[in-house]
């Protein structure tokens, strides 16, 4: 049954943010095998946590909200864990609704099942590919971010690539070096963000000031890197 129905760790009944333009509902997905210091939803984590919502539950109120929302954004944890998750696509599309997907990247081949289904895609790219290990904690994460930047970037699909920045954790010279190898990669839609303290466990991090991570030159630099940038702050 696991395998067959997907396991939600928490929904969001209405946000204008999670996709951009649009109104959406977002379903957070139950597991994520990376550990990054900043993750905001690191009740997300583990895959062995208990429902919040049965999935067929969850899906009878977003077939009650046709017409009011105009996409469903799965989130996370990180979605394409989930094997259900490309059946409980189809279903939300079914019910007309656009679909949207925030992933790390973490599964390559599987996110490359469901592109086809997905109509944008926010794909947090964490740091520097030679730096990806040390700040997710699991070796082989940089091989399988970029592949996942590769095949979003092939894809077709509208995206934006997002990497959330703490100097403790994400140096200037990690942004430079990332900006640079994912706008060689074709990357044209970028986006910096502060990291943001709600939900963070780590408490060195949340202790530790986060400002002056994202100055006037380090974004200037950044921007003539992209067709698109977007500076996302902490307190906006």
């Amino acid at each position: 049954m696991a395998d067959r129905e997907l396991k939600v760790g928490g929904y969001a009944k209405f946000t204008s943010t999670d996709y951009p333009g649009e109104l959406a509902a977002v379903v957070f997905v139950q597991g994520c095998p990376w550990r990054c210091g900043y993750c905001h939803n690191p009740h997300l984590q583990p895959r062995d946590a208990e429902p919040a919502i049965a999935w067929r539950d969850l899906l009878a109120f977003l077939a009650g909200r046709a017409g009011m929302l105009d996409a469903v954004v799965f989130s996370g944890g990180e979605p394409t864990l989930d094997p259900a998750l490309e059946n409980a696509m189809r279903s939300v599309k079914g019910l007309g609704f656009k679909i949207g997907l925030h992933t790390a990247g973490i599964y390559p081949e599987r996110l490359k099942q469901v592109l086809p289904l997905v109509d944008w895609v926010g794909l947090d790219i964490k740091t520097a590919f030679d730096a990806y290990d040390e700040l997710t904690g699991a070796s082989g994460s940089a091989q399988a971010a970029h592949a996942a930047a590769r095949l979003v970037i092939e894809s077709g699909v509208p995206y934006e690539f997002r990497t959330t920045v703490h100097p403790k954790l994400t140096t200037r010279q990690h942004i430079v070096t990332l900006t640079q190898q994912v706008s060689d990669m074709g990357c044209e839609t970028y986006v910096l963000q502060d990291f943001r303290s709600a939900g963070c466990r780590v408490q060195d991090l949340v202790n530790s000031s986060s400002e002056g991570g994202l100055d006037g030159e380090l974004i200037g630099q950044v921007k003539s890197k992209f067709r698109q940038f977007m500076l996302r702050r902490a307190d906006g």
